[in-house]
């Protein structure tokens, strides 16, 4: 039997029986491989980070309802991943490449503009397209709301310069501000240069002289040319990881170098299991530790204490080479009342889906709270209260006295929970939207059990360094210069505001700009330091990450292990010398490496059930020595 048939969004006859959904999946995946002219590519719509990985490009999933605004972005983005694979030659890309870091990126970014310029040119949808995801994904960041020129890269500037001398386009809304602060200050030759980019943008070794010529007009460093002999190979898996990263920027933006970071992270943390586990559990012991009391709350980035005898001279010793571009800021301060309300809308959207579930997690940890602050009576007591339920025996037999009852002392501490949520790009997409609905309920839940719940983010202010790197550059860049890049500690709630107060910070984990590198290290130094100095009887640290720390900008500079190796030490402190509780949940990433009470999920789904059932065995646990008893309350019958 045949059934009806319907036209599907491209005006293709289809069964009625597929949804549109799948409809847009189908074609959109056609459409990749027609226009990068390859049979062997696929499309993945998935939540985590998107771009070009191998022959497989990830997109993110528009609504059901398909609309026109998110239709646009994600073809776009599936439109530039498609033209990088048809009109990009890594070989030649190689054999140009500088050396620097800055140089690099832009490089790899203005290439990717060449391949969608290629494009733009010939195919009038294809260039509607790619607008809408410039548009999106500028929007995202923040671009279009720049008032100064460190709030946007150089790279992106110039990636939007030479889309206008190639296609003739103008910058879209979004991108215009953040062009207006640069373009009057650009070298003049660097100008000419974009111009010329135009007429050699059908020959990618042209392209590639010009725009290292754009480079040096620019005072950027050029670096040492890549070495791509044999020798050099294996040692530089890294780097090849996140030149990756950085070839798939056009396609996805920084979504893209979220998919390196995820690799780099693997490889760097295998490798310095396998040089050194042991020699860095003992360093954990015999190098810097962080001090308890000596800490100044609220830091973000102070190095850890060394201990006494320690030599604070050692080359090898984990620092940051500034703190002074260092912030921690409110989350109401990083986007205005709007858009926070916005963003907070759409967590409330997401949260609707999800409630059911997470409503029996939080139940079921009330439950286990509640039980634990139980009033518990003594009865038949000479003085008291009076024992009301015993009233009947002195109605039936004269003889009995009256009962009283009396409540006892309870032994629930109190409790305040840190919340240390990853803000790094690699949780774009479903971990980092479950994460702010698990810190959501958390906290309703804790505040009505009568425990304080304090939730705090950790990111960098940059990616690939910002001007921590400008200022070390600027020194002349001296060796071992330490940690290279601005941190960026956000508080969404302090333990003592109401959670009604700060539930619409939360939503602020949505906006695409937020989220970039992660030094976690200082960040759980920083939030250790909060929880110090609380006046509460037990102090509990939870952390969500989804793998090892990487800073790009940091790492290019100093050992492979430097940030692993001082959150190792970090952790050994708190969870070895600390009155804090340590607890870790890793997303999609084995983090009982590091930390001695740790969970790891598969799903991100899975994160609520992990943070209630951690929080509620804790809870359930005795603690190490006798707390202080509450003064004793009175209920009158």
């Amino acid at each position: 039997m045949v059934g009806p048939w319907v036209l599907n969004i491209n005006g293709k006859i289809v069964s009625d029986a597929e949804s549109p959904i799948e409809c847009f999946k189908r074609t959109t995946s056609a459409t990749v491989r027609a226009i990068a002219e390859r049979d062997d590519v696929s499309a993945a719509f998935t939540p985590g980070p998107q771009g070009l990985v191998g022959d497989e490009v990830r997109l993110p999933l528009p609504a059901r309802d398909l609309p026109a605004a998110e239709v646009a972005t994600v073809r776009g983005e599936a439109d530039a991943a498609a033209l990088r694979l048809r009109y990009h030659n890594q070989a030649i890309h190689r054999a140009y490449r500088p050396g620097a870091e800055d140089a690099r990126l832009i490089y790899d970014t203005v290439e990717q503009t060449r391949c969608e310029a290629l494009g733009m040119r010939r195919m009038a949808g294809v260039a509607a397209n790619l607008d809408a995801a410039m548009e999106d994904r500028y929007r995202g960041r923040g671009y279009a709301r720049a008032t100064t020129q460190e709030d946007v890269p150089l790279a992106e500037v110039l990636r939007v310069l030479a889309r206008e001398a190639m296609t003739g386009m103008p910058p879209p809304p979004a991108a215009k501000a953040m062009v207006d602060l640069w373009r009057p200050h650009l070298e003049p030759r660097a100008m000419s240069d974009l111009k010329e980019l135009s007429e050699q943008v059908e020959d990618q070794g042209a392209y590639a002289e010009v725009m290292r010529r754009l480079i040096r007009h620019l005072d950027i460093d050029m670096g040492q040319d890549e070495d791509l002999s044999e020798d050099d190979d294996q040692e530089d898996q890294g780097d090849d990881a996140q030149d990756d990263s950085s070839e798939s920027e056009g396609e996805g933006g920084e979504r893209d170098a979220d998919d390196a970071q995820a690799s780099l992270e693997g490889q760097r943390g295998e490798a310095s299991d396998a040089e050194g586990t042991e020699e860095q559990q003992a360093g954990a012991d015999s190098e810097m530790m962080p001090g308890a009391g000596d800490e100044e709350p609220g830091r973000p980035g102070e190095p850890p204490h060394p201990e006494a005898g320690h030599n604070t001279r050692d080359k090898d010793a984990y620092r940051a080479f500034t703190h002074e571009f260092d912030e921690i800021v409110e989350a109401a301060d990083l986007c205005d009342p709007d858009e926070l309300t916005r963003l907070r809308q759409m967590l409330d959207q997401q949260l609707s889906s999800l409630s059911s579930v997470i409503a029996r997690l939080a139940n079921r940890l009330q439950r286990r709270l509640l039980a634990k602050q139980t009033r518990d009576w003594e009865f038949n007591l000479e003085e008291g209260i009076l024992d009301t339920a015993r009233l009947t025996r002195v109605v039936t037999n004269p003889m009995h006295s009256l009962s009283f009852k009396e409540e006892k002392d309870m032994e629930f501490r109190d409790t305040v929970v840190t919340l240390l949520i990853d803000n790094s790009g690699s949780m774009r997409g479903r971990p980092i939207t479950v994460a702010a609905l698990c810190a959501d309920i958390l906290a309703r839940t804790l505040e009505r059990c009568g425990v304080k719940v304090e939730i705090l983010g950790f990111t960098t202010r940059m990616w690939k360094g910002g001007q921590s790197r400008e200022r070390w550059i600027a020194a002349g860049k001296p060796p071992g210069p330490g940690r290279l890049n601005d941190l960026r500690h956000i508080v969404y709630k302090p333990a003592d505001a109401p959670w009604r107060r700060a539930r619409k910070n939360l939503g602020l984990m949505l906006r695409e700009g937020i989220l970039k590198e992660n030094i976690d290290g200082e960040a759980l130094m920083w939030a250790h330091s909060r929880l110090i100095g609380r006046s509460e009887q037990r102090r509990i640290l939870m952390v969500v990450s989804d793998g090892a720390p990487v800073d790009d900008s940091t790492l290019s500079v100093n050992p492979g292990n430097y940030l692993e190796r001082h959150l190792r030490e970090v952790i050994g402190y708190i969870e070895n010398r600390s009155p804090v509780e340590l607890i870790a949940i890793g997303i999609g990433h084995d983090v009982t490496r590091y930390y001695r009470r740790a969970v790891t999920i598969v799903d991100a789904e899975q994160l609520g059930g992990a943070v209630m059932e951690q929080l509620a065995d804790l809870f359930d646990e005795v603690g190490p020595t006798a707390a202080p008893q509450r003064p004793r309350q009175r209920v009158r019958a």
